[in-house]
């Protein structure tokens, strides 16, 4: 698969992913209707899909900006960053992005935006200070990579869709410990029974499905942006290099969530609390050796 197939892929993965969450939250809204023998709780469901699904598209590079505390700079706050940034984007003819500056010491960095013309890369204070100007090109072209192969998208519809599929299944859980009536008695002979076990199934496997689903991608999309970006910068042992770096540096990342980790160049999490499995990038060592043994 070339980039550019790999490019049109990522499109046709969100369009597919925004369907499926349409499609799961009212699934989950029948289930839950049949449940509490409610109506108006599938009418909830599909209003709110299309809800979220036009706010995942249209603004959810700004919630996850503002989840992050990132805040935008201009060329003059930073020229030398600009001018950086600048002529990775004329190599890869890409529009400028905008900016942002995260404040935090841990050096890390993610694209977000709807598209090339929408995009936005922000970068933490750590990054800027711990690394030296190859190794902040090499970082700044994996980023611009996110952009040029059209995933950015992908993964920052995940966060919100992931979000409110957990949000939906809490709602679940709370409203069967806060004892919701049915409306009236027929749903609750065996056929209730096993729509409020199929419910909380659901409401059980749903956010852990998104999860890997998130995971997966994730991995997938980290290989590829180091592939281009080495290719960008045609100087591979740079990204490399901040790789290792930003690998070694222990510094908390308190604005990370579990929501936003696998927008990150690195996981941001430094203590390693679940198996390979539940990892949202694949393992750094994997990327640094790849990298290394790449000829540009």
């Amino acid at each position: 698969m070339t980039l550019y197939t790999q490019a049109e892929s990522n499109v046709r993965k969100t369009w597919i992913l925004v369907f499926l969450f349409f499609v799961l939250i009212i699934g989950l809204g029948w289930i839950f209707s049949r449940t509490f023998q409610n109506p108006e709780i599938l009418v909830f469901a599909v209003i709110f899909s299309l809800i979220m699904n036009l706010v995942s598209f249209w603004h959810s590079d700004k919630i996850v900006l503002a989840l992050a505390r990132a805040k935008p700079i201009e060329k003059k706050d930073n020229p030398e960053v600009y001018r950086l940034v600048e002529n990775l984007c004329i190599t890869a003819g890409l529009p400028l992005p905008k900016i942002y500056i995260i404040p935090e010491m841990q050096p890390n960095a993610f694209a977000t935006g709807r598209d090339k013309n929408h995009a936005v890369i922000a970068i933490t204070q750590g990054l800027l200070e711990k690394l030296d100007r190859v190794e902040l090109e090499g970082v700044i072209a994996h980023e611009l990579s996110h952009i040029g192969n059209k995933d950015m998208l992908l993964m920052t519809v995940v966060v919100i869709l992931v979000g409110f599929v957990t949000i939906i299944s809490d709602w679940f859980f709370r409203a069967n410990w806060l004892g919701f009536r049915r409306r009236d008695s027929r749903g609750s002979g065996q056929a209730g029974a096993i729509l409020a076990l199929v419910g909380l199934a659901l409401a059980i496997l749903s956010p852990l499905i998104a999860m890997l689903i998130q995971m997966a991608i994730s991995r997938k999309r980290e290989f590829l942006a180091d592939a281009t970006g080495a290719l960008l910068t045609r100087y591979p042992d740079g990204l490399a290099r901040a790789l290792e770096k930003i690998a070694a540096d222990k510094t908390p990342l308190k604005a990370a969530t579990t929501a936003t980790a696998h927008l990150y160049i690195s996981n941001p999490f430094k203590e390693k609390k679940f198996s390979n499995l539940f990892l949202t990038h694949p393992p750094i060592e994997e990327r640094i050796k790849i990298l290394k043994e790449m000829r540009v």
